[in-house]
């Protein structure tokens, strides 16, 4: 098998099958197997994909075990050279797996590739990351990522200033298409499996740099991400759980004084943040229904801050 095509869903059946008609369109040449992994789906899933993809493999967790722990379920299952990692709201365009593999097979030092990115309305989505620091994190406070969003100096994780039309090796991708060695995976592990959702790409590629591995944005592949499918659903609960994601990366590979440095970055941003919602909701009632999303994210970053410390 020359790749495995790894699914995990959490009840967006309609995207999903979407996913899956992609990829049976996308005209895939190198033999493949597709593998949807998931996790406790109340909106009929599990049935579409056995009824319209009888081909692909369903495993059935029964209960939501995150990303990082289902996907690892998938891979343990996977029998391809590569084990592509793909969100359930991705559409893959045509020839992207093929050339993908093609790439990897004559770059033996890469690790992990991911193609190009775009949005729905066929614009680039940037996907070309670095890894977080305290720089990055005080770029983005402050708001100098805004004001100078096609800088390469004032920039935060996300490289805006990056065209995205040339191959480039990068500390990490998005997390919403990877496709990934097997000999990198046998030699640094799977996913992190205490990350329950987000920043476990960013570890995944961080070892796999340190394992001697390249991460690499490769253009001549695309496919189309509908950002936030299963995040929509449950706000909070998905803000709550970024925030926490990212204060474990951040014990894991940092140490107690830069832990202390992030906290006084990111608390008066996200209690500023906070004040200001409310003020313009009480000066200006009719923004409460698109302030309150933005309320409610705050809300979440600041308990995992409090728990953080408190912890």
């Amino acid at each position: 098998m020359d790749v495995s095509i790894i699914i995990v869903n959490w009840n967006t059946r309609d995207i999903l099958l979407e996913c899956l008609e992609s990829l049976e369109g996308c005209g895939i040449k190198c033999r493949n197997e597709v593998i949807v992994v998931d996790n406790g789906s109340e909106d009929g899933s599990q049935e579409a994909v056995q009824c319209r993809f009888p081909n692909a493999k369903l495993i059935e967790n029964g209960m939501n075990l995150g990303f990082a722990k289902a996907s690892n379920i998938g891979m343990k299952q996977a029998t391809g050279r590569y084990l592509c990692l793909i969100n359930s709201d991705v559409k893959v365009r045509e020839g992207c797996i093929d050339r993908l593999v093609r790439y990897m097979d004559t770059h033996p030092a890469i690790g992990m590739v991911g193609p190009k990115i775009l949005n729905p309305d066929l614009t680039v989505q940037c996907s070309c990351r670095r890894f977080p620091s305290l720089w990055t994190n005080l770029i983005v406070a402050v708001g100098l990522d805004k004001l100078f969003p096609k800088s390469s100096v004032f920039y935060g994780e996300h490289m805006f200033f990056f065209s995205h039309d040339k191959v480039l090796d990068v500390d990490y991708i998005a997390g919403c298409f990877m496709m990934v060695r097997r000999e990198t995976i046998s030699q640094i592990g799977v996913m992190d499996e205490r990350f329950f959702i987000y920043q476990e790409e960013v570890d995944w590629c961080k070892r796999i740099w340190k394992g001697g591995w390249k991460v690499t944005f490769f253009p001549g592949a695309e496919a189309v991400h509908h950002h936030g499918a299963s995040s929509s659903r449950d706000p909070y609960r998905f803000a709550l759980a970024q925030q926490r994601s990212v204060l474990l990366y951040w014990k894991k590979y940092h140490n107690f004084l830069e832990r202390g440095a992030l906290i006084c970055i990111l608390a008066p941003r996200f209690a500023l943040r906070l004040f200001l919602g409310y003020l313009i909701i009480i000066v200006w009632p009719r923004w409460r229904p698109e302030l309150e999303a933005r309320i409610t994210e705050n809300k979440a970053f600041l308990l995992a801050l409090f728990e953080h410390v408190t912890g």
